[in-house]
């Protein structure tokens, strides 16, 4: 198969060739008119999206179909690998829900974009604030056994996890997770700066959703926002939907770390794209809300985001003031690295895999043309 338009990463009119892999990428000398004002880039990746199109991937009784039904929708965003994430619940539903997800994943039409999975909690922080809208129930100390549980019941795709410092068993359960290939994000803590250090040295390379998931009202320094800031070794994930981060802390955060420690996430859950109204999240009610917001019922507390990959990109270019080309970085090579995704680390060239997204850029607006997941075209613009 082919595809041409111009790179997002030189500027310069290619065609690429590829099947399952990137064959050939080719400048070429006059594109065609429908390409000119086209642009190619690797496919977006989302390293933590609980849900979309109405699924709601925490529900271990999901058919393989509506977890299929999802993944169309989030193509359609430009997003061709997504790490599906499970948040804080009791043993039983977060390895129930990692089965579903799982055998989907060997099934499903597209079930291989769900490259790997992300376990978000339930060792996090129990106070409220940096909790956010986890059931403060079933938060527990962190535990290698029960996370080789979460393994076996995802056949070992558990590939990020979220986890809190605080705990005193943090250290050593960071060096054992991620000796068994597992990336470790720090999140939902109120963790002073030495045990912030600590979970570096032990292996932490992440920062989960940073400045979200925290408490209200900080002291000005130190605070876990600034520690982590500060630690060169940890890559961020940010939520880029006008809500989640104001301008002035998105840009700060951006400019301490940097365009290569930077990653774009969307957070989203099962009401993303479905219509304004109340919905429930596990056991969790919640609200979206005109606005985008998804916030616990009759409450002002976020629970996750209704945002789209592609929107979070046109966001970071309005928000931040950040070029189109760093903005596809923060979509795509940036969290293939952070997230250890195979393939997916250095671009468009060849030998990496055909996930590619054709789009137009517009008055300030990412429109998606066409989509293709490991050289398959799982969507095209009407």
């Amino acid at each position: 198969m082919k595809c041409s338009g111009i790179d997002i990463s030189t500027g310069e009119p290619l065609t690429i060739s590829f099947s399952g892999v990137i064959e050939s990428a080719d400048v070429i000398l006059a594109p065609q008119p429908e390409d000119a004002n086209a642009f190619l880039a690797p496919g977006f990746i989302d390293l933590q999206v609980n849900g979309f199109g109405g699924v709601d991937y925490n529900r271990p009784e999901i058919s393989e179909e509506e977890i299929q039904r999802s993944l169309e929708v989030q193509f359609a965003t430009g997003v061709t690998r997504l790490y599906p994430t499970i948040i804080t619940g009791s043993q039983e539903r977060i390895t129930g829900a990692l089965r579903t997800l799982v055998k989907a994943r060997a099934t499903a039409p597209d079930g291989l974009a769900m490259e790997g999975f992300h376990v978000e909690g339930p060792f996090i922080s129990p106070e409220d604030g940096p909790r956010g809208a986890h059931p403060v129930r079933w938060v527990r100390p962190p535990d290698i056994e029960e996370f080789r549980r979460f393994q076996d019941a995802a056949e070992g795709h558990v590939r990020l996890m979220t986890v809190s410092p605080e705990w005193p068993e943090a250290p050593a359960f960071i060096e054992a997770a991620t000796r068994e290939g597992v990336v470790i994000s720090i999140g939902h803590t109120k963790a002073s700066a030495q045990q912030i250090a600590d979970a570096v040295s032990a292996g932490a390379t992440m920062s989960t959703h940073l400045g979200n998931g925290a408490h209200a009202v900080l002291q000005r320094h130190p605070n876990y926002l600034w520690d982590q800031l500060a630690e060169d070794r940890l890559t961020a994930s940010f939520i880029v939907d006008g809500i989640h981060l104001g301008p002035a802390f998105l840009k700060s955060a951006l400019r301490a770390k940097g365009l290569e420690r930077s990653v774009l996430v969307t957070d989203a859950v099962m009401p993303a794209g479905c219509a304004p109204g109340p919905y429930e999240l596990g056991e969790v009610k919640v609200e979206l809300h005109e606005d985008g917001s998804v916030r616990l019922a009759g409450g002002t507390r976020l629970a996750g985001s209704a945002l789209r990959m592609d929107h979070a990109v046109a966001n970071v270019i309005r928000l931040a003031g950040m070029s189109l080309r760093d903005a596809v970085t923060l979509a795509t090579r940036n969290p293939g690295r952070a997230g250890r995704v195979s393939g997916r680390q250095r671009g468009l060239v060849p030998g990496d895999r055909a996930d590619i997204v054709r789009f137009q850029f517009e008055d300030g607006a990412v429109r998606i043309l066409e989509t293709w997941c490991g050289g398959k075209k799982v969507y095209a613009a009407a």
